[in-house]
């Protein structure tokens, strides 16, 4: 099995080929938390988890959306592009879009750089949190790549050298990377 990068899925700079990637982060949680808290607090639950449970699934439809015009439109590489919801379900299209924090790219922090890219907080209201969670949390953020040999893929474990070459390139020390990548080491940190 190959140990897959994000990084496979960009044409190298030498390679001279023209290539991008693309940013997202959308929400449609703005003023849901309000609304939430006034339906539990007439004790009202039910309308409290339908309300929540509709503003994420908006939410990731936003975000399919968006995916899909940048395929059709933006980027055009998939303008004839025909799919009916099952062969949506089952990404049968071309490119992926995944997410700071999700199996392929595990480690939160890198919503940092989305949302200077994007000036996401004045852009589109969404906040992070010092853990780099997305208030509101009907939100959805990541990364758009084209290849078309692009798949999604879990980061499997990950070494204590590899560990330590990733805290060098983001300027950490070696603790702080082992408690960002805490999930994907597959050794026990020292104290």
């Amino acid at each position: 099995m190959p140990n897959r990068s994000l990084a496979d899925y960009v044409a190298p700079k030498a390679s001279g080929l023209h290539d991008y990637v693309g940013a997202f982060a959308v929400t449609a949680g703005l003023g849901s938390a309000e609304k939430i808290a006034q339906f539990k607090k007439a004790h009202d639950d039910y309308s409290a988890i339908l309300l929540e449970s509709l503003a994420d699934r908006l939410a990731e439809a936003f975000a399919e959306r968006l995916h899909e015009r940048v395929r059709k439109e933006f980027w055009g590489h998939a303008g004839d592009e025909h799919l009916d919801n099952q062969a949506l379900i089952d990404e049968k299209y071309r490119g992926i879009r995944p997410a700071p924090g999700y199996p392929a790219c595990p480690e939160h922090s890198e919503k940092a750089t989305l949302w200077r890219l994007l000036d996401v907080e004045n852009n589109a209201g969404i906040q992070l949190t010092e853990s780099y969670a997305m208030w509101p949390g009907a939100a959805v953020s990541g990364w758009y790549f084209a290849h078309p040999e692009s798949q999604y893929f879990v980061v499997g474990r990950i070494q204590k050298d590899q560990v330590a070459d990733y805290a060098r390139r983001k300027n950490w020390s070696l603790a702080q990377a082992e408690k960002w990548l805490g999930p994907n080491l597959g050794y026990e940190p020292e104290d």
